[in-house]
């Protein structure tokens, strides 16, 4: 697997090694949140320019972390091969790090349970499997050619993104039909096929089960907000106390991308677990309207972060053999509300924050797992249908199996 660029030079990607050198840090600085430094513990400077071109323009805490990640992974990547500096990089090196990014197994920490794409028994979801996901190579072909966008007009990178988008013979949807909805135009020249995912949701029974392994009174109230709300993990994880109004079964959350401030119903049941969870930790942690609402249970007590409540949610998959996540519980939520017949589709989309109809109209499909009791039982009900075989005497009862296919499986006239 001898790759040869258009430069002349031979790399071979079979035996290419990339360390995992260099780490992005969170500084805890409120105007410089994250930091990526090269091996030698430098601060890589092209980067934190962009970082902070990225937080006047509004990007979230959460958004310049994943930017962050995606840019670790080409440096490194770069620092492997160790040819040419990042302001120089030809569309050569781009196009092999997209090569070598879908072939790759990603790396495992150490001590890391070993990953499976094999369906799991009790949620029917896949792993996440040994290869990077189409979804992560897409988001890192968009970061990095913003990034490269970005030096490009600054005068400090490239003349030519070195990844680059798709020539295109005239600009797409000139001739568009204002009565019927825009193509997705491809955009990144390296960017993979989307992978149209099926949201998952939890059963009722299953939830139940996942309710009852949860250990305190502020994880019950955080499923019940998340599974009534239909909020992300992060949103509601950053409200304040002043955000949840028992009286009128309101919490108010600021949305993702858009940052506008929402109020969410919630159910009874949530604000009843959020009661016992404040008078749980009443006179231990700040009260105010403006302090955070969720805290950890340990001392010190700290805010709750997404990663710790994570980490709960991932302990009580572990007793169940579940990989559900807190998404998860979005998409319960969402299943839910676009199932109940008195509620329109519109009302459901203004709760989940959804910019298009369209995105919130995925949850009107039917499910895998309703898809396969459908078929199981229209199995069921043809076999009910057919006369028994007749069974010797002295045999044990059979199976009603069809009489051909016993002649097909076992000679003519075995049936």
């Amino acid at each position: 697997m001898i790759n040869t660029d258009e430069r002349g030079r031979d790399r071979d990607l079979a035996s290419l090694v990339v360390p995992r050198a260099g780490s992005l840090v969170a500084t805890g600085d409120l105007w410089e949140l994250y930091r990526l430094v090269d091996p030698a513990g430098d601060a890589v400077e092209p980067v934190a320019v962009w970082l902070r071109d990225l937080q006047a323009a509004g990007r979230s805490a959460l958004t310049q972390r994943s930017y962050g990640v995606d840019l670790l992974r080409w440096f490194r990547f770069l620092w492997a091969i160790d040819e040419v500096p990042w302001n120089h990089a030809p569309r050569a090196e781009a196009r092999d790090f997209f090569r070598w990014i879908q072939l790759t197994d990603k790396p495992r920490r150490p001590g890391g349970s070993a990953v499976s794409e094999a369906p799991n028994p009790v949620t029917g979801k896949t792993g996440p499997g040994r290869k990077y996901a189409s979804s992560t190579r897409g988001h890192s072909e968009t970061v990095l050619r913003g990034f490269y966008d970005f030096h490009r007009d600054a005068g400090s990178g490239p003349m030519i993104n070195p990844f680059p988008l798709v020539r295109r013979k005239a600009r797409p949807n000139v001739h568009h039909n204002p009565i019927e909805p825009y193509r997705n135009e491809p955009s990144g020249l390296y960017r993979p096929r989307r992978v149209q995912r099926v949201p998952r949701s939890i059963p009722d029974e299953k939830f139940n089960e996942l309710f009852a392994q949860l250990g305190s009174h502020r994880d019950r109230a955080l499923v019940a907000f998340w599974v009534s709300t239909g909020a992300r993990a992060a949103e509601l994880l950053g409200a304040h106390h002043g955000d949840a109004d028992p009286g009128q079964q309101l919490i108010t959350v600021i949305r993702k991308g858009t940052r506008a401030i929402q109020q969410l119903p919630a159910s009874p049941d949530a604000f009843v677990w959020l009661r016992l969870y404040q008078a749980q930790m009443q006179g231990l942690v700040p009260a105010e309207s403006d302090d955070p609402l969720w805290w950890t249970l340990r001392r010190p007590f700290r805010p709750l972060t997404y990663h710790a409540a994570h980490r709960m949610f991932e302990r009580v998959n572990a007793v169940l053999g579940a990989n559900w996540t807190l998404h998860s519980l979005r998409h319960t939520a969402a299943y839910r509300m676009a199932r109940d017949p008195d509620m329109p589709l519109t009302d459901v989309q203004w709760v989940l924050g959804h910019a298009h109809l369209s995105t919130t109209q995925l949850y009107m499909n039917l499910l895998p797992e309703d898809v396969i009791a459908g078929v199981l039982a229209h199995h069921a009900r043809r076999t009910n249908r057919r006369a028994p075989v007749p069974a010797p005497e002295d045999s044990a009862p059979a199976a009603s199996y069809r009489p051909e296919t016993l002649n097909v499986l076992f000679g003519e006239g075995t049936a």
